[in-house]
């Protein structure tokens, strides 16, 4: 009896630990959502794989930046940090091909150059209408390109 304790004790454990886990996931994802000016938003940093590399997470507004967070993360610090002064707006359009699967349905991909390079982000057409007004109310003197 007693060798078939030990299995049950580790398999009970882990099933703990899992618990534990999903619980701490979920408890992130609420707390960072339930700040004003956060959104659902995918982000994807490599653009040469067509329809891959979308990484699904929540933004957060700042007063002059957009602070990233992986959805599956444990971390409470932002994954990326988006200055509004090195963000501009180059192309907006609808999902196709891969990428319809990728990101979630009715996300809009906003294209935008970023401190020489380019990324891609994909949120709801509301969030996009929330981005563009907050890129266009930039203090003055700062560069704001939205298309």
């Amino acid at each position: 009896m007693s060798g078939l304790l030990i299995p049950l004790e580790a398999v009970g454990a882990l099933a703990v630990l899992l618990l534990l886990l999903v619980l701490g996931v979920v408890s992130r994802r609420r707390w960072l959502g339930r700040g004003v000016g956060t959104f659902d938003c995918s982000l994807r940093m490599t653009l040469n794989r067509m329809g891959k590399g979308w990484t699904l997470g929540v933004a957060r507004y700042e007063a002059d930046r957009i602070e990233w967070f992986r959805v599956f993360g444990v971390h409470l610090r932002p994954s990326r940090v988006l200055l509004r002064a090195d963000l501009a707006v180059q192309e907006r359009r609808y999902p196709s091909g891969a990428e319809a699967f990728a990101v979630m349905s009715g996300f809009v991909i906003v294209r935008c150059a970023y401190e020489g390079s380019q990324i891609e982000l994909a949120m709801s057409e509301q969030a996009y209408t929330g981005f563009a007004s907050w890129l266009e109310a930039a203090p003055p003197g700062q560069n704001v390109s939205v298309a």
